[in-house]
């Protein structure tokens, strides 16, 4: 006769067990003819190993011993996981219909309590694609062309619910001053009234900041979300990510930030090389954009030597996928910053761009970027130099697991 209770308890066992399975990462020998580490040197015959997610050690091969239980993956040449550091996807979906066009809300030029994590979608399939492309980080969020459209984001390209992918809810409040704002929304109609309506904004906040400090209770203000959401702006809780690409608007953003004392982080920015000294003089980061994307209206004077004159010039650069009208609604930045290297852009500098200077300038370098031992273990095999047209991104691991593994 069967034991039902024996049976259940079997039952129960197996399924933690495979639970468990899992859950842990395997453990994982990367050999590459040629690693680079971004962070440190090229390593020639090189070896990663991975455990637990994390990379556990990087050297040499004749100086990094294999285990025996370790599963062993090889190529040509190995980088980091491809950090994205501006993007709509997850919001900006792969069927360009209204049930997946979720970047701008247009109910009003100024909303910076709309959460990019109320809203993203780890499923969506342009999602996974961009990670079979060695794409494992992103910095997404609420697009383009409102005055504030919302806050943004940083997740991780693999996972299917929001809580496995998220790195950070909340990184930046973007904003844009330029044409694309009018064609949006019916005021404001000029770059003028953009700023002015800020400023108003940002004074407003000031003041809600100023009564929430107030040592009576009782003279606290109401909660207000949007209000919330300036504060940590003016206290640099969050950067400002203004999509901007003319140089006088470009100006016009410093003369902001300087201000409101922002953390301020230049999107688009086609005319930066006109304002070299200007933008090193105020500090602010460049997420430059796509270097293929299409030269009209404000972006008419975009080149794609851009990224090489502003790292000659000491600025660090980050290249985005950035956001695209058309289908399939996103760009790929292994492509962006090869057309950056073949313009004049260091091999190395081109995949700082791309790795290391983007997960810096979203504050998760500590994590992603580099091959390091410590850091997560997000790495990228190709069959070839990865700027070249015919190379292929072969296998592809996030957080320690292959999530893609085909020469494509």
């Amino acid at each position: 006769m069967i034991n039902l209770k024996s049976m259940t308890n079997y039952k129960l066992i197996i399924g933690l067990l495979l639970l468990a399975a899992q859950l842990t990462s395997a453990q994982i020998a990367i050999k590459g003819e040629t690693i680079y580490t971004v962070s440190g040197k090229t390593i020639t015959d090189g070896v990663i190993l991975i455990e637990d997610g994390k990379i556990t050690k990087v050297g040499v091969a004749s100086k990094v011993r294999i285990p025996k239980n370790y599963k062993v993956y090889s190529g040509k040449v190995v980088t980091p996981g491809l950090v994205d550091a501006h993007a709509t996807v997850g919001f900006s979906g792969i069927y360009n219909n209204e049930s997946d066009q979720m970047q701008l809300e247009k109910s009003s030029p100024i909303q910076p309590e709309l959460r990019a994590i109320d809203g993203y979608n780890p499923q969506e399939a342009l999602v996974k694609y961009l990670n079979s492309k060695g794409v494992t980080t992103v910095h997404t969020g609420h697009g383009p062309g409102a005055v504030i459209s919302g806050q943004t984001f940083i997740a991780k390209t693999d996972g299917e619910t929001i809580d496995i992918v998220t790195l950070d809810d909340a990184t930046m409040l973007a904003m844009t001053i330029g044409p694309s704002v009018s064609r949006n929304f019916k005021s404001p109609g000029t770059a003028a009234k953009e700023i002015a309506m800020l400023r108003t904004e940002l004074l407003k906040a000031q003041e809600y900041q100023k009564k929430k400090q107030n040592d009576d209770i009782s003279k606290h203000p109401s909660r207000n979300l949007k209000m919330e959401a300036l504060v940590q702006l003016l206290e640099g809780k969050m950067k400002a990510l203004v999509t901007v690409n003319s140089s006088n608007l470009i100006m016009t953003a410093i003369r902001l930030a300087e201000e409101f004392n922002l953390k301020l982080v230049l999107d688009g920015a086609a005319e930066s090389y006109l304002l070299i000294d200007e933008i090193k003089t105020s500090k602010a980061e460049v997420i430059l954009h796509p270097t293929k994307a299409r030269g009209y209206g404000d972006m008419k004077n975009m080149s794609w030597d851009t990224a090489a004159k502003l790292t000659e010039s000491g600025i660090p650069v980050a290249i985005q996928s950035g956001y695209e009208p058309y289908v399939p609604k996103t760009r790929v930045i292994l492509y962006e910053a090869a057309i950056a290297v073949a313009s004049g852009l260091s091999f190395e500098d081109g995949l700082k761009s791309i790795t290391f200077n983007a997960a810096k300038i979203i504050g998760q370098d500590d994590k992603v970027g580099s091959i390091e031992k410590g850091k997560d273990a997000d790495i990228v095999i190709y069959d070839g130099d990865p700027f070249e047209y015919l190379t292929h991104v072969c296998t592809v691991i996030t957080n320690g697991k292959v999530t893609h593994q085909e020469c494509e």
